[in-house]
C-alpha cells in the first residue's frame, strides 16, 4: 500500500501543468474573440450611421467621414477614413441612386498572435493584421 501511494504523489501536480496552459488559452480566446465581435460591431454602427448621414440631401463626404471618425472615437476605436461611394444603383434600377459607406479597420488580436508565434514561429498566422470590413448601403432622399 505504501508505494501505491509514492508512485501517485506527482499525479496531481502533473495534470495542473498539462491542462492550465489549455484552459488559460481557452479563456484568452474567448476575451479576444469578444473583442474582435465588439469591434465589429462598432465598425457596422459607424458604417449605419455614415449612410444615414449621406442619404440626406446636401450633406458632402466630409461630413460623412466626421460623422462615422466621431462613431469610431465613441466606440474606443482609432478613426479611420471610410469610403463613400455616392452614386449606386439600388437594385439594380438606374433611376434610384443609393449611398454606400465602407470601413475597413485593421484588428490586431493582442494575446493571440504572440502564442501563435511561439507555437509556429515561421507562420504568417501571427504576424498578420485581420482586416475587418463593414459597408452599408442606403437610398438617397
Amino acid at each position: 500500500m505504501c508505494t501505491r501511494l509514492r508512485n501517485e504523489r506527482g499525479q496531481a501536480l502533473l495534470e495542473t501543468a498539462i491542462t492550465l496552459p489549455i484552459i488559460l488559452l481557452v479563456c484568452v480566446g474567448i476575451f479576444e474573440f469578444g473583442r474582435a465581435y465588439q469591434v465589429q460591431q462598432v465598425l457596422t454602427n459607424a458604417a449605419r450611421e455614415g449612410a444615414r448621414v449621406a442619404v440626406l440631401p446636401g450633406i458632402t463626404d466630409g461630413v460623412v467621414t466626421a460623422t462615422v471618425r466621431e462613431y469610431l472615437r465613441s466606440g474606443g476605436l482609432v478613426p479611420t477614413d471610410p469610403l463613400i461611394n455616392r452614386v449606386v444603383p439600388f437594385n439594380g434600377s438606374a433611376q434610384i441612386t443609393a449611398s454606400r459607406v465602407t470601413i475597413n479597420y485593421p484588428f490586431n488580436f493582442m494575446v493571440l498572435n504572440p502564442v501563435v508565434r511561439l507555437i509556429t514561429p515561421s507562420s504568417t498566422l501571427g504576424a498578420g493584421v485581420l482586416t475587418m470590413q463593414a459597408a452599408t448601403l442606403m437610398r438617397n432622399e
